[in-house]
């Protein structure tokens, strides 16, 4: 296990799956994939992208007890990243016993290669585009306020069971934005930065994926202070 997962965190995701409330995963070496990948779609069922903020921690975290505050200061990085969920559900009319069963829909998911401090980022406010087109249109603020709030929740539910976030852990944030289908041939886009939505002096990072037929090279996450992370191919 290389991390965990926080999943239906934003309105626009609960209603689309009608599933009000968040669920949780748990998050394998099986999983990651570096930016700009191409990755196979024989082995997914019905996928659909995600674009979310994935954050990298630097320390242990225990819950319950867990605030915001203490998930900035814990974290090493954050970088964009995409989903790619998936459901062993017809149609993904699922419930919420049903993704929790599923591992929160988890299937893969790409990390973008620009790693940021997130204490010099106003988080709450930056702003996603993602999708074939580079939509839908999202701000951070939508997975429950914001993305660190959304890790604390998580850390807090988890922190009842007896179970810590640890550092060099991977932890996904939610979906920002409705999820997109995704099939063979399709390839998508997603950044994040407030200069998406307004001038800032932050800068925009971004991370793409195609979706094909041919198998990828998996991702393999380093110690939490590397500089820079790449594939590690077999």
């Amino acid at each position: 296990m290389i991390g965990k997962k926080i999943g239906v965190t934003s309105k626009p995701v609960q209603d689309m799956l009608g599933v009000h409330q968040p669920d949780f995963g748990f998050l394998t070496n099986t999983m990651p994939y570096g930016a700009g990948v191409s990755l196979s779609a024989a082995g997914l069922i019905q996928p659909r992208v995600e674009g979310e903020i994935v954050f990298m921690l630097k320390k242990d975290l225990q819950g319950p007890g867990v605030t915001r505050e203490d998930v900035m200061a814990a974290t090493a990085w954050v970088a964009p990243c995409f989903e790619i969920v998936d459901s062993r559900i017809h149609d993904w009319k699922i419930k919420i016993q049903d993704t929790v069963a599923d591992n929160a829909s988890c299937g893969v998911f790409v990390v973008g290669r620009q790693h940021t401090d997130p204490r010099s980022l106003d988080l709450a406010a930056a702003a996603m585009q993602m999708s074939r087109t580079m939509r839908p249109r999202a701000a951070a603020w939508a997975a429950q306020g914001h993305p660190a709030e959304a890790v604390a929740w998580l850390a807090n539910t988890l922190g009842a069971f007896g179970i810590p976030f640890k550092a060099g852990e991977l932890i996904l944030s939610g979906s920002l934005a409705p999820l997109v289908p995704a099939q063979a041939g399709d390839r998508f886009r997603t950044g994040f930065g407030l200069c998406l939505f307004r001038q800032h002096a932050a800068p925009c990072v971004a991370v793409g994926v195609a979706i094909v037929r041919l198998p990828a090279p998996r991702w393999t996450p380093g110690p939490a202070t590397a500089p820079a992370y790449g594939l590690a191919r077999p």
